[in-house]
């Protein structure tokens, strides 16, 4: 798909932000299932939205 980011799209602050909200996820989801954790994957897919608009010049 033409709007898919690669690493490559991605700064390294962008990647180390990242990084660091999936390894809260994985403790969140190590506390169980029930576990909510869609308020880290919203500030992952700002981040991804950011490199998004940055690729495409918008």
């Amino acid at each position: 798909m033409a709007d898919d980011i690669t690493a490559a799209d991605l700064t390294f602050g962008e990647k180390a932000r990242i990084a660091g909200l999936v390894a809260r996820m994985a403790k969140r989801g190590a506390a169980g299932p029930k576990v909510d954790i869609s308020d880290l994957q919203r500030r992952v897919e700002r981040i991804e939205d950011q490199a998004r608009r940055r690729k495409h010049g918008k």
